[in-house]
């Protein structure tokens, strides 16, 4: 089952920024140990959140095509996701935040498909297929809640990040790769978890994605839905957490209203959730996300919006108010004693469009050094240069042609050839282009002839600012693929030897009961495997259902384990219940 990317018409249409990230699944190096740890867990998981799932989790199972006997594979899940307008893809652990949106808004579920490991099976800080398909695409099969996610996702790619957020993607990252690989130094493990704690007790302004992260780990990793008194589950990271989604319903946590404020209150991916939020519907999980929305930079733009693109030091886009918009890496701006953006700069490959399209003969390509203007109202003119008719413009002598010399009210000055303009579906200007030109601000010139031709974005005020690229056809390196990969181990002959005890196990379930089969694999196990507790609960499965005298033999093992190893005692015990039970 070593297939291909498994398509489906929305993975089709994905940008390639976003199809960078997409790796085949990989089917077959799942071993049977990570098929025995899926089984227990969806096992235990099913049996428990039956009683405090919401309701559209056990039917969101069927519909989504995921088994509790085996790994899902994305053939089968995007066969099926298809129906209800979603698909999946498979990844490398964590992507880039925005990326992570950009996907949510196309409908496609991210999923990373590695399995945690058996020492880790109740909790993991690395995305992994459990969280993922078991705690994710269930609940998507709710029309309501699969529209708020494909919102959030679209309102979440456009948020704008800091360079603290990415150092902080970089060193979860890093610590839930360690985590998960068999390779790992408890030293390493150790550095990287300093680095995560330090960074995430670093006194920063919280940006505008990590106050959307906050929102989607209240909600849709660690949300509760009903009512403060009697919530149910519905965030993935409950629904995939053997020991979270029973801890979660103690009184030991703390269960608020959900609202806006959650936005500011952050959380630990290494710890428990002392605090967890409570929305009465999926509906007013939209409205407080449409609350949200509104005080993002997207929706206000003006010199905050532009410096926070500044700041985050990744490509970010403005819009005019004349619907120009301007995609590039921002590094400068002027402002006047009013805080209105009066100049901006970009370096590095810039593109400009229009209505989320890349102007004709205007992408990165025709500004690879970067594009600056100035904006603003005209010095002794009420009328802006967007507002001007033919017969505006030619008597202020904008004209193809002719030389020109204007002042903006900011003081900066324009001096050159006035060779084209480009106008919006409107037919009002947006871009004029001149040649031997010279823009200077006080005693500094902004651009000289050498420069080249120089382009005026006409506009008075910006009125968006954004993360990403407004046309994403014009960066081919929108996203930044992270160089740190998730590690394979070679397998010794000794792991080779249980994968193969557990193989057998598992054939044996499927087909007819072997007595003399399942004893000669419990000695094998008790001799040189005794270690392992989720190998003998699958034996004692067999021989309890088929063979009760030796079934206690198995039991007395299990009981010796569990104070033999009382960190698994209670995962043994919750074992023994389901197969009694």
């Amino acid at each position: 089952m070593n297939r291909a990317i498994e398509t489906n018409p929305l993975i089709d249409r994905l940008p390639p920024h976003l199809k960078q990230f997409i790796k085949p699944q990989d089917y077959d190096d799942y071993s049977p140990i990570n098929q025995a740890v899926w089984r227990y867990v969806m096992r235990k998981n099913v049996s428990y959140l039956s009683k405090v799932a919401h309701h559209s989790y056990l039917k969101g199972l069927d519909m989504t095509g995921i088994s509790i006997e085996t790994i899902p594979s994305m053939y089968g899940m995007n066969r099926i996701l298809k129906d209800i307008g979603w698909a999946a893809v498979a990844v490398d652990g964590f992507i880039p935040p925005n990326a992570f949106m950009e996907f949510q808004a196309y409908k496609v579920l991210v999923i990373a498909s590695d399995i945690r490991q058996l020492e880790h099976i109740e909790y993991t800080p690395a995305p992994d297929i459990i969280h993922e398909a078991a705690g994710h695409a269930p609940i998507i099969a709710n029309p309501d809640y699969a529209e708020y996610l494909r919102r959030f996702g679209e309102i979440g790619a456009k948020a704008i990040l800091s360079a603290h957020d990415n150092d902080m993607y970089e060193a979860v990252r890093s610590l839930s790769i360690l985590k998960e690989s068999p390779t790992s130094t408890s030293e390493a493990i150790k550095n990287a978890e300093a680095l995560v704690q330090e960074l995430q007790h670093k006194k920063v302004p919280l940006s505008e994605i990590a106050k959307i992260r906050n929102l989607h780990w209240w909600t849709v990793e660690y949300g509760l839905i009903g009512t403060i008194e009697n919530p149910k589950i519905y965030g993935a990271g409950l629904l995939s957490s053997i020991g979270e989604s029973k801890w979660c319903m103690t009184d030991q946590v703390e269960k608020r209203l959900y609202s806006i404020d959650a936005a500011d209150i952050e959380f630990d991916i290494t710890k428990p959730q002392p605090q967890l939020f409570v929305t009465p519907d999926f509906a007013y999980l939209m409205e407080v996300l449409e609350e949200f929305s509104s005080t993002m930079a997207l929706r206000k733009g003006g010199f905050r919006g532009l410096q926070k693109l500044i700041d985050s030091r990744k490509i970010g886009s403005i819009e005019l108010n004349t619907g120009l918009q301007i995609s590039g890496v921002f590094t400068e701006m002027i402002t006047d004693e009013d805080n209105n953006v009066v100049f901006f700069k970009t370096e590095g490959p810039t593109a400009l469009a229009n209505r989320e399209k890349e102007l004709i003969g205007h992408g990165a390509q025709a500004n690879p050094n970067g594009f600056s203007s100035p904006i603003g109202k005209l010095k002794g003119i009420s009328l802006a240069i967007e507002d001007m008719r033919p017969r505006d413009l030619k008597a202020y002598n904008f004209y193809d042609g002719k030389r020109i010399a204007i002042e903006y009210e900011s003081g900066i000055t324009i001096e050159g050839l006035n060779v084209t303009g480009i106008r919006n579906v409107f037919g009002k200007l947006i871009l004029i282009e001149f040649e031997d030109c010279t823009v200077t601000y006080k005693d500094r010139v902004l651009f000289s002839p050498n420069q080249g031709t120089f382009k005026l974005a006409v506009g008075s005020s910006i009125i968006s600012a954004f993360a990403g690229a407004a046309d994403y056809r014009s960066f081919d390196n929108l996203y930044h693929v992270s160089e740190t990969k998730t590690v394979r181990k070679l397998k010794d002959s000794s792991t080779l030897e249980l994968e193969s005890l557990y193989k057998n196990t598992s054939d044996i379930r499927q087909s007819n009961y072997d007595e003399e089969r399942v004893k000669t694999i419990f000695k094998t196990l008790t001799d040189n495997h005794n270690d392992d507790w989720l190998l003998a609960l699958e034996l004692y499965e067999l021989a309890y259902r088929y063979d009760k005298d030796f079934s206690k033999n198995i039991l007395n093992h299990l009981e010796h384990l569990k104070l033999k190893r009382p960190n698994v005692a209670h995962l043994i015990t919750n074992g023994l219940e389901l197969i009694t039970n």
